[in-house]
C-alpha cells in the first residue's frame, strides 16, 4: 500500500477575495488624503547621458547583451511635470523614470486638479502594503539544527561549486529588504565587508544611504545569499558583490511598493545582474485575478528589468496555509525567477508555502529551496521559516551559475536553472521543477540503465510500477514518486506525492482521462510520460 502524501486537484482555483477589512485596518484620516501614481504623457525635450547616469558595470551588462545604452524608459522625468504636481499637492514622494510618474499624497480635490492637466495621461492608487516572506523563527541551540545549516546548501549541491571554486565572485546582487542592521559588524559578513564588496546602498525609507538599521529580516536573507559561519556557508555567494536597498517598514501602508520600484531603477543603475526580492503583495491591494503578471506595476516593473538583463527572484510568500493560498506579485511577473519552500525534514513542499499557477494559468514557482533555514540575527543565528529564504538561496546559487557561465543572458540563466531542477522535467504548482543542483551544470548527473518508470495497460486499467529491480527497502525519501495529470492545454488538472513501499504504485482507469491528456510521473531522477 502507498502513502497519499500530498495531493491538490484543481476544480475551481481562485476564490474571489472581499476587502472589507482594509476599511477597518486603515485610520480613517488616510481616507482624506491618498497615496497614489500619477503618469505622465512624454519625455520631450529631456537630455540623458549614459555615461554619467549609469555605473559602469551597467554599460558593461547592456553591451554584452546588444541592449541600447539607454532608451526611453532611462530618460528622466520632465522636470517641469514634478514642479507642477508639486504645486498642486505640495509633496512628491518619488520619481519613476521607467514609467515615467510620481508619487505623491493627495485629496480627492487635488487629484481632479491633476486630472485636469493636458500632460497627465493617467492617475491610480498607490498599493497598501507589503507582507515579508518570513514566518516564524527562534534561536539556534542544538546539533541538528547545525546540521540543517550545513544542509541547505548542500542540497543545492553547493559541494560541487566549491570543489570548483566557484563562489559568485564578480556577479553583483541587489537585495530588497526591510533594513540590514549589523551586516556592517556581523562576524558572518566579516568577509564581505572586509573586501569591500558592499558597493552601494540606500535606505529608500528615509532618503540617505545608511541601511544598516531597521528590520532585521534582511539580515537573515544576505546571510542565506552569502553569509559564512566559520567554515560552513550560510549561502552559495560568498564572492558576490551587492547592493544593499532597504524599502520596507513596519506599518507603513503605502510606501512599499513605490520603495520596491525606485529600488529596481537604482539596481539596474547601479550594474545589479541579479535582484532578491523576498517580498510580496497579496490580499492587503489586490485580488486574485490580479496576478496575472501584468496587473501590478511591481510585475511590470520586474519584467522590465529582465528586459534590461537582470536575473529577478523574487519568493512566492507563505500563504499556502491560509485563505489567500497563492502567490504574491511580482512572483507572479512572467520573467520572475519565482521560488516555492521545501520541507527539509520531507523533501517535499513545506505546508505554508504558496501555489500556483497565475490567474491567467503561467507556472508557477518556478523552482524551490528549502523553507526553513539557519540564518544570521541581529546577534546571534536563529532557525528561520519563509519562502523569504528560499529565494535568496536561489540568488546565492543564480550567481555561481553566472560566474561559471558568463556568457549566459538572464534569461538562458532563467531557463538553465529551471532545468537543473530535481524534478525536471516533471512539474506541478507546489514545486516546480525542484531544487535547482549543481550537478546539472558540471554534467556530472549519472542514471542506472535500467527503465526506472513502468506503465502497463489491460483491461482498460493503466498501472504505473516501478521495476522490480528497483530497491524501494529503507530508503527514506528517495522514495517520494511525484505525478501530474496535465490537460491539452498545458494546465495541470491534479498533482499528488506518494511514498512508495512496492513496486506495483498507481492505477488509472483509461475513461477518466480525455484524449491528449498526459499522465507524467517522477522518481528518483527519472520521469515518464504516457499519453491517452
Amino acid at each position: 500500500m502507498q502513502q497519499i502524501l500530498f495531493r491538490r486537484t484543481f476544480v475551481k482555483i481562485f476564490r474571489i477575495i472581499v476587502l472589507i477589512h482594509i476599511l477597518f485596518i486603515l485610520p480613517a484620516d488616510l481616507f482624506s488624503q491618498n497615496s497614489y501614481w500619477v503618469f505622465f504623457t512624454d519625455k520631450k525635450t529631456v537630455e540623458f547621458d549614459p555615461y554619467k547616469y549609469f555605473d559602469a558595470k551597467a554599460i558593461q551588462r547592456r553591451k554584452e547583451l546588444n541592449l541600447p545604452l539607454h532608451d526611453t524608459t532611462d530618460l528622466p522625468v520632465r522636470n517641469d511635470y514634478i514642479i507642477q504636481i508639486e504645486k498642486i499637492t505640495g509633496n512628491v514622494k518619488s520619481v519613476s523614470r521607467w514609467f515615467n510618474a510620481v508619487s505623491v499624497y493627495a485629496s480627492a480635490s487635488e487629484i481632479r486638479a491633476i486630472d485636469k492637466l493636458d500632460f497627465v495621461e493617467n492617475i491610480m492608487p498607490v498599493s497598501l502594503t507589503s507582507k515579508s516572506s518570513s514566518y516564524s523563527s527562534d534561536f539556534i541551540l542544538s546539533k541538528p539544527k547545525m546540521e540543517l545549516l550545513v544542509k541547505q546548501t548542500e542540497r543545492l549541491g553547493g559541494k560541487i561549486f566549491e570543489q570548483y571554486g566557484i563562489d559568485g565572485k564578480g556577479i553583483r546582487i541587489a537585495v530588497f529588504d526591510g533594513g540590514f542592521p549589523k551586516v556592517d559588524t556581523h562576524p558572518v559578513f566579516k568577509h564581505i565587508i572586509n573586501e569591500g564588496r558592499i558597493i552601494k546602498t540606500y535606505d529608500f525609507v528615509k532618503k540617505r544611504e545608511n541601511v544598516y538599521s531597521g528590520i532585521s529580516h534582511g539580515t537573515m536573507v544576505l546571510s542565506c545569499i552569502a553569509g559564512r559561519y566559520d567554515t560552513i556557508k550560510m549561502g552559495l555567494a560568498t564572492g558576490a558583490e551587492f547592493l544593499l536597498a532597504r524599502t520596507e517598514k513596519r506599518s507603513e501602508p503605502f510606501s512599499e511598493e513605490e520603495n520596491w520600484l525606485a529600488a529596481v531603477e537604482w539596481a539596474d543603475r547601479n550594474g545589479a545582474d541579479i535582484i532578491n526580492s523576498s517580498l510580496g503583495y497579496t490580499y492587503h491591494r489586490y485580488f486574485p485575478s490580479d496576478m496575472d503578471g501584468k496587473t501590478s506595476l511591481v510585475a511590470r516593473a520586474a519584467n522590465l528589468a529582465a528586459s534590461k538583463g537582470i536575473l529577478v527572484v523574487n519568493a512566492m510568500g507563505n500563504d499556502g496555509n491560509k485563505n489567500w493560498e497563492f502567490l504574491g506579485t511580482p512572483a507572479d511577473a512572467d520573467s520572475v525567477l519565482s521560488v516555492g519552500g521545501i520541507n527539509p525534514h520531507t523533501d517535499y513542499h513545506i505546508d505554508f508555502s504558496s501555489y500556483g499557477p497565475t490567474y491567467d494559468k503561467r507556472r508557477k514557482p518556478n523552482v524551490s529551496a528549502f523553507g526553513e533555514v539557519i540564518a544570521a540575527g541581529r546577534n546571534k543565528l536563529l532557525k528561520l521559516q519563509g519562502t523569504s529564504f528560499s529565494a535568496p538561496l536561489i540568488s546565492g546559487f543564480a550567481a555561481c551559475v553566472k560566474q561559471l557561465n558568463p556568457e549566459l543572458t538572464n534569461k538562458e540563466l532563467f531557463t538553465e536553472i529551471e532545468k537543473s531542477g530535481n524534478l525536471y522535467p516533471y512539474y506541478d504548482y507546489a514545486h516546480g521543477y525542484g531544487i535547482p543542483q549543481a550537478s546539472y551544470f558540471f554534467k556530472e548527473q549519472s542514471k542506472d540503465s535500467i527503465e526506472i518508470i513502468q506503465f502497463h495497460l489491460t483491461n482498460n486499467i493503466l498501472k504505473v510500477k516501478i521495476n522490480d529491480q528497483v530497491d524501494l527497502e529503507n530508503k527514506g525519501n528517495e522514495n517520494l514518486l511525484f505525478y501530474h495529470i496535465e490537460n491539452n492545454r498545458k494546465i495541470l488538472d491534479k498533482y499528488a506525492i506518494i511514498k512508495v513501499f512496492q513496486h506495483d504504485v498507481l492505477e488509472f482507469p483509461v475513461e477518466e482521462f480525455k484524449n491528449n491528456e498526459l499522465l507524467r510521473v517522477h522518481f528518483r531522477g527519472y520521469t515518464g510520460v504516457y499519453k491517452f
